[in-house]
């Protein structure tokens, strides 16, 4: 759920303490059908997901790392279904074996952090300074893969394989990217949660579909921070959701940056996303600038409809472009 958050910063924390890091590859049909048929109908469509590649992965691995992410600033809290992901997956995936259930709450104190942290190390070294070494490279991974989508306007993909030196700033950044492209004629900013925005199967390669549209990519993981944080005043005021600012703070955003459009994706039965989707449209009518369409996802989205809706909501903002120019 959090891959394209944190990834880099995981995967450098374990490695540095000798552990090989092991991810499932990328979502298939098999992945969704076997999540869902794990859990109850009600469930959400990533928890859906998420369950399936759990499934996939387990007789790969001797953990799987499962955190609790309850806070990440003071006061503002994180969706149940990430509260509650390693029980439920410690309850509907038998098979898997032991599962890395940290959590994190920064309500409770640095110390507490911290304190997690050192569990988690321990179970591959009981030396505390390789842990906390391990820890601030893991840091400092992180920043540089922040300041790469954030300063090079790159995809979490992109900057993925670079900090994990898989491909230089060259070979990622190349003509290949589907993101942010300066010499596409329309700009549409994308509000969602990565694992919506990102995951091909989900969306039915939304990305790639816009882009050889001619439409230039923005996402939130490519605004500064503080523009994000203007964003989510701007609507709500205070955040209350943990990762508001993917969705709230960056239509926020886009509705002062220069975009042509917003799509919001979000999941059907997904709570928070509907009130945050909600919002949105009442300050894009409102503000009367930017027009918005929501993408809601489930596992029976059709793939066709969704493709006439991307064409429609394209052409839309060509003919508003025109109309615009000669008026």
């Amino acid at each position: 759920m959090l891959y394209y958050q944190y990834y880099p910063m995981w995967k450098t924390f374990f490695e540095e303490l000798g552990a090989e890091v092991v991810t499932t590859p990328e979502t298939k049909r098999m992945d969704l059908a076997a999540g869902a048929a794990r859990v109850v109908a009600e469930t959400c469509l990533p928890t859906k997901v998420y369950v399936g590649h759990a499934i996939s992965i387990a007789d790969k691995v001797d953990y799987v790392f499962i955190p609790s992410i309850r806070s990440i600033e003071p006061s503002v809290y994180n969706c149940s279904k990430f509260l509650g992901l390693p029980d439920l997956v410690r309850g509907v995936v038998k098979e898997s074996p032991v599962i890395l259930d940290i959590e994190i709450d920064v309500n409770k104190g640095e110390r507490k952090v911290r304190e997690q942290i050192h569990w988690l190390g321990r179970h591959f070294t009981r030396n505390p300074f390789k842990i906390n070494g391990a820890y601030e490279k893991a840091i400092a991974a992180d920043q540089r893969y922040q300041y790469l989508m954030r300063s090079r306007r790159l995809s979490p993909l992109e900057a993925i394989e670079i900090v994990t030196g898989e491909k230089t700033m060259e070979e990622a950044s190349g003509g290949s990217s589907w993101l942010s492209d300066p010499t596409a004629g329309m700009r549409i900013g994308l509000a969602g949660h990565p694992y919506n925005i990102y995951d091909d199967y989900v969306n039915h390669n939304l990305l790639r579909r816009l882009r050889n549209m001619g439409v230039d990519i923005v996402t939130a993981e490519m605004a500064p921070a503080e523009a994000l944080d203007r964003g989510t005043a701007s609507l709500v005021g205070k955040p209350y959701w943990t990762f508001e600012d993917e969705v709230v703070g960056a239509a926020g955003y886009f509705l002062d940056a220069e975009v042509d459009g917003i799509i919001c994706v979000v999941c059907f039965g997904c709570g928070p996303d509907s009130l945050m989707v909600d919002v949105i449209r009442r300050a894009a009518k409102e503000r009367g600038n930017k027009p918005v369409m929501s993408l809601i996802l489930d596992e029976h989205t059709g793939e066709a409809g969704l493709v006439t809706r991307l064409e429609a909501f394209v052409d839309m903002l060509y003919r508003r472009r025109t109309k615009s120019k000669s008026g």
